[in-house]
């Protein structure tokens, strides 16, 4: 039997977080302000939350009696101990997402609640063709430079594979303007999310590759002068531990009314 995939080399990860810059998590704090603005939209009063995320210091002062946990293949939570857990900004270098979300939800009380932030299909999709552009015009073949990451409907689905109930995925982009290619590289250095794929070439990648790949960049994706446009997907998930006291769908045939009736227009019955 073969050995799975695994998409992270989660050591260069760790190594790339340790050296990230705090000044630089922009990405980070967005996505924190956003999930504070939608839990405070919802009419419940948490009493056991937990974090999981890889910059604590982002969260510290955000959920109060929050309980911090650093990002991790397996998750140190017992079993129904919690009931709101936000998984912030990791979900993307899982090897496992699935697994991830299937184990928040065993460690949610019936009816707790799930919220992830993680980024989606379409950040730097600029960079990812350009980079591509460049090499197989450079080399006549691609490497993995840019880790990949899941489009909305994908995401949305693994909370339904991971069992959790009433799923809901929405997006929020952010474009970002930068001085050149470089800047750019710096910021994703900073921010600790350059490449750790497994599949990585361990060659420092030769200097004409993004000289090439920065004139692509230029020419394909201008912001305003000379400046260059990086899109980031910020995806959020929310899913709820199953309970009796949820909505249920209805059965299919079980209206009592009728929707022209509702609307008040007559019915027009579609012809064989």
């Amino acid at each position: 039997m073969n050995a799975p995939h695994i998409l992270t080399d989660t050591n260069t990860l760790a190594r790339n977080r340790k050296r990230a810059d705090p000044a630089a998590l922009f990405l980070q704090a967005a996505a924190a302000d956003e999930i504070q603005d939608r839990l405070a939209m919802v009419n419940r009063a948490f009493t056991a939350p937990v974090i999981v995320t890889p910059f604590p210091s982002i969260w510290r002062n955000r959920l109060p009696g929050a309980r911090l946990l650093t990002s991790a293949e397996h998750l140190p939570l017992d079993p129904a101990s919690c009931d709101l857990i936000v998984h912030a900004m990791d979900l993307h270098w899982a090897n496992d997402p699935v697994g991830q979300l299937i184990q928040c939800r065993r460690a949610l009380r019936p009816d707790g609640l799930l919220m992830v932030a993680t980024l989606g299909g379409q950040t730097l999709h600029e960079l990812r063709s350009c980079l591509s552009q460049a090499e197989v015009s450079l080399a006549g073949g691609l490497s993995p430079r840019v880790a990949p990451m899941g489009e909305v409907r994908d995401l949305g689905a693994l909370l339904q594979r991971a069992g959790l109930a009433l799923p809901v995925a929405d997006v929020m982009p952010l474009r970002v303007e930068y001085r050149d290619l470089h800047h750019l590289m710096h910021d994703l250095r900073a921010m600790g999310e350059t490449n750790a794929l497994t599949a990585r070439h361990r060659l420092p990648p030769p200097r004409r590759l993004f000289d090439r790949a920065a004139a692509l960049y230029r020419d394909h994706f201008p912001a305003q002068g000379s400046r260059i446009l990086a899109t980031f997907e910020l995806v959020f998930l929310t899913g709820w531990h199953p309970a009796d006291s949820q909505q249920k769908p209805l059965r299919p045939g079980s209206a009592q009314h009728r929707l022209a009736q509702a609307l008040g227009v007559a019915e027009t019955p579609l012809s064989d």
